[in-house]
């Protein structure tokens, strides 16, 4: 069984803190020897969204002694349905402020040291050196396969999670070179951009992220105290819709670029050009897409020019709220052009521009010359238009 060997001494207990862990003291795979490693031990957290809420919450709670937060992020209204580790009072405020606040209600004894900055290769080593366990609750490709290799070059576990709509997926990768694999040898190179939509495009039951960070945060436990069967080598996949639970068997890639046994990648490289991926929650640039503005569409309806207003989302995202255009979903456009006039001035608009520009390039080669996005979708037109209408 792999397990981590901590070069922390083991510090005592004070009498709060063996009432405080009593639970865990009375068993004996934790007992005072183990409940000494937890608050030994330093976790690295990346992130504290969906995912790292609960993961921070419940390590506090049992007592991991130093728990190191990596977040650059605010409080945001879209936050709230699932990131628990922050309250409606907490909007606006930084991440970091608010979760600092919830572990030291729950743990005064927890230590913990904030980092307010984006993941970068520039920082990532040195964050990662003082830490015994990363647990990666990030949301975007070029910082897991960033997270991974920082975790190989420094020979730390890599406790994996990932979430989208109701599906889930845990790990634990790289603990060791010879344990097994890493995240690489899964997924050798990344998605074509734009192909794996974003939470806030795609979605998430609110609850399925404490499910997965849950686990994350019992591989994280496990490895400290160095009992039962860590998920090294195996890759867990939850299905929440219909609550079942499957299991993979993963292999090292005798040709991993990071981890094989003669790895081509010797230092972090940029994972942004790697991934070839946009921010979260943006839309992938298309500099060869005409676009209109919020404030032009809004003149020329003021004027009653006729324009044809496309809405390529889902119908579900129709029923939030919608500019009273025809709804002819991304997926659906090819088959229904039919219901387009060319001869017409044409603006497509989603929920941010990133699936309209998609939909534009495509008429556009299709001959609808007069096709054109509308920048930032009904998220500008809400936020500079009309400040009545719903935001998502």
């Amino acid at each position: 069984m792999a397990t981590i060997t901590l070069p922390h001494e083991p510090p005592a207990l004070n009498n709060e803190e063996v009432l405080r862990y009593s639970r865990h003291l009375i068993m004996p795979e934790v007992g005072m020897e183990g409940q000494q490693k937890l608050k030994a031990a330093r976790v690295l957290c990346i992130g504290t969204g969906g995912l790292g809420s609960p993961v921070a919450l419940y390590l506090a709670a049992a007592g991991v002694g130093t728990l190191g937060l990596v977040d650059f992020d605010v409080v945001d209204f879209t936050n709230l349905q699932r990131q628990i580790i922050h309250h409606t009072s907490d909007v606006g405020r930084p991440k970091l402020d608010s979760a600092r606040e919830r572990i030291a209600a729950i743990n005064p004894f927890v230590k913990v040291v904030p980092f307010e900055t984006r993941l970068t290769s520039e920082n990532a080593l040195r964050i990662f050196a003082d830490f015994d366990i990363i647990i990666d609750g990030t949301d975007n490709f070029p910082t897991r396969f960033l997270v991974n290799d920082a975790c190989v070059l420094t020979g730390k576990p890599n406790v994996y999670g990932s979430i989208f709509r109701f599906e889930g997926q845990a790990s634990v990768f790289a603990a060791k070179k010879e344990d097994g694999p890493c995240y690489r040898c899964l997924y050798p190179e990344p998605p074509p951009p734009g192909l794996v939509p974003s939470c806030a495009e795609g979605g998430v039951l609110g609850v399925l992220p404490g499910l997965i960070g849950i686990i994350q945060a019992t591989e994280a436990i496990k490895l400290v105290l160095g009992t039962g069967e860590p998920l090294i080598g195996r890759l867990l996949l939850v299905d929440a819709l219909s609550m079942k639970f499957r299991e993979l068997k993963l292999r090292k890639n005798p040709d991993c670029v990071v981890c094989g046994p003669h790895p081509s990648v010797t230092k972090l490289i940029d994972y942004e050009e790697f991934c070839g991926l946009r921010g979260q929650e943006k839309p992938v640039p298309n500099p060869g897409v005409p676009e209109i503005s919020v404030e032009e569409l809004k003149q020329k309806l003021d004027a009653k020019e006729d324009v044809f207003i496309l809405d390529v989302r889902e119908p579900h995202e129709f029923q939030i709220c919608n500019l009273n255009g025809h709804l002819i979903p991304l997926n659906d456009l090819p088959k229904r052009m039919g219901e387009l006039d060319s001869s017409k001035e044409i603006v497509v608009h989603c929920h941010k521009g990133g699936r309209s520009a998609r939909a534009v390039a495509f008429l556009q080669q299709a001959g609808f010359t007069k096709a054109k996005n509308l920048a930032g979708g009904v998220t500008a037109w809400a936020e500079r238009i009309d400040p009545k209408m719903p935001k998502y």
